[in-house]
């Protein structure tokens, strides 16, 4: 099969391997497609995603997946053939990718994903929670956004943000409009946006955002301060970037906390708190628990029948895979405006 590569230079190679092996409680995928992340995958792609030292490299890319099942094993329960599956992985085999490492492995043409029935409870891989079956009604290209939407529900649910509170949002890519989309959903009083597009600020309004600001062209703090003058319950970075922990002192209130979500280029910061309140949070949500991943999916799917969500209107690419090179000059240009998706 062909299956996309960061290698030792940190490039992206396409090359060829052998199918990958699955066991009598897993079932091979032929792959459909795969969302192109902003951040995991720009991050492997440049060598600083936290955890991926060099001596990792290559390694095959992608965790975004969408793939149809097509072999089973001898003890799965709860898959058919034909079934279309969240989250199929690649991983590590010394004996059929030697040398070769997993960044997950979702850009290859057939992965693997886990039956959770077929396992005793207790046993079975944390990623088979969220390896999730997708209903026949859903279009199986655009529901690789799915896998964005649950890590953002359940990092809400982490960050403990709850009904009746004030949020200021940074970043209004895919994540942040997410973030936004759901704030509104689950009934926050408040949502500021702040970006420094305002394309992305529109369509942060046509998501529920309260306020926008284009923090280019105004003053974030005068502008938060005027609708909340003792400060605002959570300052949320959708960016990945430190300076917005310094920013965000500025914001909260007494005892509100700042919410940094995703893995930043890198782990260390100095951070100022002479502007902060006396007593403040800061909380990292830096790799979603898949079990906590998997509990958000039924709430995704009745939100996108109900039609509060609407798949299309996070995504603004699709990629064929012979043109995967593209793709990603795209995303290193930072010219995908929101999901980009390579279809096989």
């Amino acid at each position: 099969m062909k299956s996309l590569i960061v290698n030792e230079n940190y490039e992206i190679e396409e090359i060829e391997i052998m199918l990958p092996a699955y066991t009598e409680k897993q079932a091979l995928v032929k792959t459909i497609c795969c969302g192109i992340c902003n951040g995991t995958d720009a991050k492997l792609i440049h060598g600083s995603f936290k955890g991926f030292s060099k001596e990792k490299y290559p390694l095959m890319l992608g965790h975004e997946g969408v793939g149809e099942v097509i072999e089973v094993g001898e003890k799965v329960k709860g898959l058919k053939k034909g079934d279309k599956v969240l989250l199929p992985f690649v991983d590590e085999d010394e004996t059929r990718y030697k040398g070769l490492n997993s960044g997950w492995g979702a850009y290859s043409e057939y992965a693997v994903v886990n039956d959770l029935e077929a396992y005793t409870e207790g046993t079975a891989p944390e990623c088979a929670y969220a390896q999730s079956v997708l209903p026949e009604w859903i279009d199986p290209v655009d529901a690789c956004m799915i896998v964005t939407l649950r890590e953002v529900l359940s990092s809400i649910h982490r960050f403990e943000i709850k009904k009746g509170c004030s949020v200021v949002v940074f970043g209004c890519g895919p994540v942040g409009l997410t973030f936004i989309s759901f704030l509104k959903l689950l009934y926050a009083e408040m949502v500021i946006a702040v970006d420094i597009a305002d394309s992305k600020l529109t369509e942060a309004r046509s998501k529920g955002a309260d306020i926008i600001i284009n923090s280019r062209e105004e003053s974030v703090v005068d502008i938060v301060k005027k609708a909340y003058p003792s400060g605002v319950d959570f300052v949320l970075d959708a960016v990945g970037m430190k300076d917005i922990i310094n920013q965000g002192m500025e914001l909260i209130k007494d005892a509100g906390k700042i919410c940094c979500y995703g893995i930043a280029a890198k782990s260390s910061a100095e951070i100022d708190w002479t502007k902060a309140p006396y007593n403040w949070q800061l909380q990292f949500q830096q790799f979603p628990s898949k079990v906590e991943e998997g509990a958000c999916t039924e709430q995704i799917l009745d939100w996108i029948k109900e039609k509060k969500i609407v798949l299309k209107e996070y995504i603004s690419d699709y990629f064929p895979f012979t043109e995967y090179r593209k793709a990603f000059e795209k995303l290193e240009k930072r010219e995908i405006a929101k999901k980009g998706i390579i279809v096989y």
